[in-house]
């Protein structure tokens, strides 16, 4: 059996059509079918249902579905486990929007230079989920926050980098006094449901301050886009660039003294491409070191 093929099968199921799937392997969605055919061939039932262009996975491929993914991990462990004695094979990781376009591609732009013989799988999400993937055994690693819960002693973590909560205001406001900000100003929160949201609700708490919300949602970019455009203020972590361009806001920091959002790696020691998780955790160490907001030694949770 052709493991390309049980790839397809799971990348169909994924994305609910063999066009969708087709776009994302990169091949053209005749090539899609045939491996799918080919597949229930061997298989020997029908592993999707028809229905125009979508499709809908059967009983008998959904009985097959995650075990064909658990077979595809195994198959991507063989080669870290046959090149033991060099940095190869395929690095699964996990990062969060901001981690995606701030820190996540300065490490991977490090770590291929050294060593170009390594594929990296990458899954967007938020932390919760991916701590969730880390511990299952999805992920070796992700860049999430910290979890506000003790690790389970097959995981391990390493600080990166301390958010220290900001008042995000329109430029003209440079000046005006942050709690004064909060109450008066209408508030365009970050989500509360959101780990770092909960870190701002707690300090709006802290200060006895009741805002005046506007809107309320988990994007940070958005949030600076929204602040710049009038709509109010904010109280964010402050998070690592790259941000929105042209934006003319101020960063007002807090009086009262209260704890930092915290971003940091979380890994797997149970996972066979350990190496390749501690090549990435060197070249972070390295990279984090040439930045400002990097602590003065890494810390574990």
């Amino acid at each position: 059996m052709d493991t390309q093929f049980l790839n397809t099968f799971v990348t169909v199921a994924d994305q609910g059509s063999m066009a969708a799937a087709a776009r994302l392997l990169n091949v053209t969605p005749a090539a899609v079918a045939q491996q799918i055919r080919t597949l229930e061939r061997e298989i020997g039932a029908p592993l999707f249902a028809r229905a125009g262009r979508t499709v809908s996975i059967t009983e008998a491929g959904a009985r097959i579905l995650e075990r064909a993914r658990q077979l595809l991990h195994d198959v991507a462990d063989l080669s870290a486990l046959a090149n033991d004695e060099n940095t190869a094979g395929e690095l699964r990781l996990g990062a969060g929007t901001n981690a995606l376009t701030g820190m996540l591609p300065d490490i991977l732009a490090r770590m291929v230079e050294r060593f170009p013989r390594i594929k990296v799988f990458i899954k967007p999400g938020f932390s919760p989920e991916l701590y969730r993937a880390v511990e299952s055994g999805e992920l070796d690693a992700a860049i999430v926050l910290q979890a506000p819960y003790a690790l389970p002693k097959t995981c391990d973590w390493l600080l990166l980098r301390e958010e220290p909560l900001v008042v995000l205001a329109p430029q003209a406001m440079a000046g005006r006094d942050p709690h004064e900000l909060l109450a008066n100003e209408p508030l365009i929160r970050f989500d509360r449901q959101q780990w770092g949201g909960r870190l701002a609700e707690q300090y709006l708490q802290l200060a006895g301050i009741a805002p005046q919300e506007r809107f309320e949602l988990n994007a940070l970019n958005a949030i600076a886009v929204m602040v710049d455009r009038g709509l109010g203020v904010s109280l964010v972590p402050d998070w690592s660039r790259p941000w929105p361009e042209g934006l003319k806001l101020v960063r007002i920091p807090l009086p009262m003294p209260f704890e930092p959002r915290r971003m940091g790696i979380v890994w797997s020691r149970a996972t066979v491409r350990i190496r390749l998780v501690n090549a990435f955790l060197e070249e972070a160490r390295g990279l984090m070191k040439r930045t400002s907001k990097v602590p003065a030694a890494s810390k574990k949770k």
